[in-house]
Formats: structure tokens, C-alpha cells, sequence
């Protein structure tokens, strides 16, 4: 078995130098560790995780909390944040959590004294919950959090969702719609609550009239959706095009369009947000706002494991597909 001392004979540097670039130790040049870096790949070099912690102090685990019911969201960020992980010698740990009640706190109080993580990622709407944060910073566990818009003192990637909104609202609008109904988020996502926000700026900035008829909330999973489909395909004046919060919630209205045989675009026009990977299969494929979940996962790694950093930027992105067509003429 490839042990460190391989490593520091093949890239011709001692054992302490090898131990500061496999634990990511700070002082240590780039050539140097770009030399290192590349014994240990071509050495097949795996770091005993024993030895790491007992040097370091560290756990090498990053626990991933989230509440959020919309899977395609979560495992897009789980994928970009577990891929880094992997490269930087951590590991992900994944666990559900329910929003409100004591039972969250003893859900971290166990996940800490088993594991001991060196670091917590929050999504919405767990980025948002006051209590949680809290009880993080009381226990002095490092916290990065996606889309959070409360004030705590945690890394925070800051997401625009209220200019996404309006983006929405400006590409239906181009295609002549007028009537647009919204499905809005539940009440505890607060960063989402802002593409609803936008929208309104959208329908404001084009001189349309807010019916407040049009906007609906729903529980961002794909039955609600069918719910609140319903709700505004039953106003007496029902809306030429809907626009979804989310993936999950605008499946769901295209599969109500389908059940009572409303045709997608020619009748009925469609928009969600955050394109996962079931917007590319539905039929017709899903018109919707691209979230560069990866990356951000990816990100809030890096904040948690190399230290806080400058808060990237993220821009969102309007993905056309055939679920968006032009309104009535």
C-alpha cells in the first residue's frame, strides 16, 4: 500500500510538506503543492482519515442539512457539493431535517457528538430558519448557507431570485400573454418568495393589472402543483400562461393540462424554475430559470473547507423549451 513516505521521495520533498498539501495547510507554495498533488495522483496516495483528524483536529465530514421538498434541488446541490468533497478529502454527510419544532435540535445535537462535522450547508428553507442558525453558532460549527436572507454570521451565497422573477415575467409578457397566473412558494422559503417579487415588477414595469386571483400558493411539490393548476384554471377568466416557482410545481400543472386535455403551448403555456434534470424529460420539455446548482454546492464546500471567501455570483438563466408558446392573438 502507497504510504506518505512514497509520496515525499517520489515528489522529492519531507513527509511534513506532504501532510500540510493533503490537509490543505496554508504556506505552502503553489509549484510546491502542484508537485505533490501530482505523486499523490500518480501514487494512487489515499490519506489515512485516522491520522488526519488526530493531526488536525478535523473530522473531514460536512454535514449537508436539508427540508426541502423538492428532490431535484436537492440532489443537484448534493452532486456539486459531495464531487467537491471528494476532491478535497472530505466527506458528505446527508441528513433530513424538519423545519420548526425541537425535534431539528436534537436531530444536530446527535449528528454533532457522533461526528463531530467540520461544517454545516444549509439550503432554503433551512438557511432562513433564525432557531437552527442559532444553535449553530452557540456550538461554533461553521455554517455556509445557499440563497439565506436573514442576517447571521455564516457565509452566504446570495442568489437573484427577484431579478429571475422578472425575467420570467418579461419573456411571457414578450409572447403576448396578459393573464399569467403564479404558483407561488410556501411562506417559509423567503429567497423564493422574491421571484414572486419580480414577477410583480415584470407585470408592473409592462403596465399590466395585479389580480391577485392569479397568484396561488403552493407547497413546492408536484401534487400541489396540480392543486393550484386547478384553483386558476377555474377563475371564470383563466390565465393563458402559468408560471411555477418550481420544477415540481409546473410538472405538476403540465400534467393537469394533459389530464383535461388543454394542449401545451397551443392552449396553455407553462414556465417553472431551477431546471432539473425531469424539466428536460417532460412533455413538452419544461421552459424554465437554470440555477447553476453544481456549482453552488460546489461552492459552499470551498467556503466551509478552505475558509470564508468572497461570495461568488451566480447568474441565473432563462432555458426556452417547447412548453412556452405565444398568447391568444
Amino acid at each position: 500500500m502507497t504510504s506518505i513516505h512514497d509520496v515525499a521521495a517520489l515528489a522529492q520533498v519531507s513527509i511534513k510538506t506532504v501532510s500540510r498539501v493533503v490537509n490543505s495547510a496554508p504556506n505552502v507554495s503553489p509549484d510546491l503543492r502542484t508537485r505533490v498533488q501530482a505523486a499523490i495522483d500518480q501514487l494512487g496516495y489515499r490519506p489515512n482519515q485516522s491520522a488526519r483528524r488526530l493531526a488536525g483536529g478535523r473530522s473531514f465530514m460536512i454535514a449537508y442539512l436539508y427540508s426541502n421538498p423538492a428532490p431535484g434541488y436537492i440532489s443537484g446541490i448534493q452532486t456539486g457539493a459531495a464531487a467537491r468533497c471528494r476532491e478535497l478529502g472530505y466527506h458528505l454527510v446527508v441528513e433530513p431535517i424538519s423545519p420548526g419544532g425541537d425535534e431539528r435540535f436534537d436531530v444536530l445535537d446527535r449528528l454533532v457528538a457522533a461526528l463531530r462535522p467540520d461544517g454545516v450547508l444549509l439550503v432554503p428553507p433551512l438557511s432562513d430558519d433564525e432557531g437552527l442558525l442559532a444553535r449553530l453558532a452557540e456550538l461554533r460549527l461553521p455554517c455556509a448557507r445557499i440563497a439565506g436572507s436573514v442576517v447571521a454570521a455564516s457565509f452566504n451565497i446570495h442568489t437573484p431570485e427577484r431579478a429571475a422573477g422578472r425575467m420570467v415575467a418579461d419573456h411571457l409578457i414578450a409572447h403576448g400573454h396578459r393573464r399569467i397566473g403564479v404558483i407561488a412558494p410556501p411562506r417559509s422559503h423567503r429567497s423564493a418568495l422574491r421571484r414572486v417579487e419580480g414577477f410583480r415588477d415584470g407585470l408592473t414595469a409592462a403596465g399590466l393589472p395585479i389580480d391577485d386571483a392569479l397568484f396561488v400558493p403552493g407547497g413546492f411539490d408536484f401534487t400541489s402543483g396540480i392543486a393550484a393548476g386547478e384553483a386558476l384554471l377555474a377563475l371564470l377568466q383563466p390565465p393563458t400562461a402559468i408560471f411555477a416557482t418550481n420544477d415540481d410545481m409546473a410538472l405538476g400543472v403540465l400534467t393537469l393540462a394533459h389530464r383535461i386535455g388543454l394542449r401545451v403551448p397551443e392552449d396553455l403555456s407553462v414556465v417553472g424554475f431551477d431546471d432539473t434534470p425531469a424539466s428536460l424529460t417532460s412533455w413538452p420539455p419544461l421552459t424554465t430559470v437554470r440555477q447553476p446548482l453544481e456549482e453552488m454546492g460546489r461552492s459552499v464546500i470551498d467556503a466551509l473547507a478552505n475558509g470564508p471567501l468572497d461570495a461568488p455570483e451566480f447568474l441565473f438563466t432563462l432555458v426556452e423549451r417547447g412548453s412556452c408558446g405565444p398568447g391568444p392573438g
